[in-house]
């Protein structure tokens, strides 16, 4: 028994140093963490020359890296950076993407719930897998990025000097995290970031839905108090051992203000202005000269939602006007300012 574990360490050894090229456009590599193996992608295929790391922290739920579907050739979302200019941050940097805990590196269509999440029954939207909820946390995140990025700063074909890490949503709560537990980074993006977490999001829904006739004052108060209770929820163990998915609601609706404010090095924040999460970065220019603090860069996109696509005439995302290329292109110049 021992020499079969001793024999699956070498292998995973061997395809953590050397990686797997995948439909010629990407390469897979696997780290064996105590009882976590941790999937990533690089966006590269020959590593024939020396960049800096690039780190998307992608958003929340358990969306896997590679889609398959039923006709023609797998889905490389990489955590949302199919919507980048990907060959721009290329010219520039190795672009890598750490796979979602407890979730399957590549996974067909059909095992998937209509936000592309991966679930264990298709006609059930929220059949998560439970170890996914128990890892849905922002400690577990972070503690995967270390173990990538110690992995990546020993490779001979990256740059040591220079390390940019940003996310997206909850990635960008993993990322400031992780910028406050990794002194090798020495840039940040955040992008559709709430400084002040989940439950403080969805409260202030309730109020201003409430406020725009869209609710009932009286509806908008029984709103609150659902997820007032759900936050008591989070915070009792017993809960919490019945409903794991209230992991997730207590590690991420913790405010980060104070992380923010640890951080010396340079900060880049960007968010849509129809985006109610990151409403309150408009309060951040207030709190970092209030701490003196100018490593501050924010950056406001003029109508765009929380993933930087135009509103229709309904209010709803126009798939057809996405803006994703410019806000990331913009955020890599900023990198190369700074």
């Amino acid at each position: 028994m021992k020499l079969l574990f001793i024999l699956f360490l070498i292998c995973f050894n061997s395809l953590a140093q050397e990686g797997k090229i995948i439909e010629n456009k990407i390469t897979h590599f696997s780290l064996q963490e105590e009882l976590d193996i941790i999937d990533f992608i690089v966006i590269e295929t020959v590593f024939n020359k020396t960049k800096p790391i690039f780190l998307f922290c992608q958003g929340s739920l358990p969306v896997p890296l590679i889609i398959d579907f039923e006709k023609g050739s797998p889905f490389i979302y990489g955590g949302g950076i199919s919507n980048f200019d990907v060959e721009k941050i290329k010219e520039h940097y190795h672009l890598v993407v750490i796979s979602m805990p407890e979730t399957p590196l590549r996974v067909k269509r059909s095992n998937l719930n209509n936000q592309y999440a991966y679930v264990t029954d298709s006609a059930d939207e929220n059949s998560y897998k439970e170890s996914f909820l128990k890892a849905d946390y922002l400690e577990n995140y972070v503690n995967r990025a270390n173990a990538v990025l110690n992995f990546l700063l020993k490779q001979s074909w990256v740059e040591k000097t220079k390390l940019v890490v940003a996310g997206h949503s909850q990635g960008a709560r993993v990322a400031t995290k992780l910028v406050v537990d990794n002194i090798n980074v020495t840039h940040l993006g955040l992008f559709g970031f709430n400084p002040f977490g989940r439950i403080e999001q969805m409260i202030r829904q309730e109020r201003k839905d409430a406020e725009i006739g869209k609710k009932t004052w009286e509806e908008a108060e029984e709103g609150i108090a659902y997820w007032e209770q759900l936050w008591s929820d989070a915070n009792n163990e017993d809960s919490v051992k019945s409903n794991p998915n209230l992991i997730a609601w207590k590690s991420f609706s913790q405010p980060q203000v104070n992380d923010l404010l640890k951080i010396d090095i340079p900060t880049y924040i960007c968010y849509g202005t129809k985006d109610i999460i990151a409403d309150h970065c408009d309060l951040l220019p207030i709190l970092y000269t209030s701490a003196q603090k100018d490593n501050l860069t924010l950056t406001r996109k003029y109508g765009l939602q929380h993933n930087f696509f135009e509103l229709n005439e309904e209010g709803r995302a126009d798939y057809n006007k996405g803006h994703w290329i410019e806000v990331m292109n913009d955020f890599v110049k900023w990198t190369l300012e700074k």
